[in-house]
Formats: C-alpha cells, structure tokens, sequence
C-alpha cells in the first residue's frame, strides 16, 4: 500500500479498535507523523502491511493513552 494508504489503515485501525473518534484518532497519527514516527514507514515499502499497521495503532493509542 502506499504511505498515504498505510497512515489511513492506521487511523482506522485506531477508531475501530480502540473507540476514538475519527478526529482524535487523526490526531494521533498527525502528531505521530511529526514527530517522525512514520519516516522509516515512508522510506520502507515493506514496513507498510496491515500487520504492521496494527502494531502501529496499538502503539500510537497506548502513547497516547498515557498523556
């Protein structure tokens, strides 16, 4: 999937899973995003699966979570 893909399966990932709104989930990703979490993602085409992509949104709600 292409990166643009891949950060849309994890905001949707988050919203399905974990009960966010779609605006909060977004957030996560955003800030994620900004903070170079998704750099390797962009670089990587093989770190883009759905797999990952769930281990993603666990991580980015967990961290979330927490603050």
């Amino acid at each position: 999937m292409t990166y643009e893909e891949y950060l849309d399966e994890v905001t949707t990932l988050i919203v399905e899973k974990y009960d966010l709104s779609d605006e909060a989930a977004i957030k996560l990703v955003v800030d994620a995003q900004a903070k170079g979490y998704f750099v390797a993602h962009d670089d990587k085409k093989a770190m883009r699966t759905l797999d990952r992509a769930h281990e993603d949104a666990r991580a980015l709600f967990k961290a979330g979570s927490t603050k």
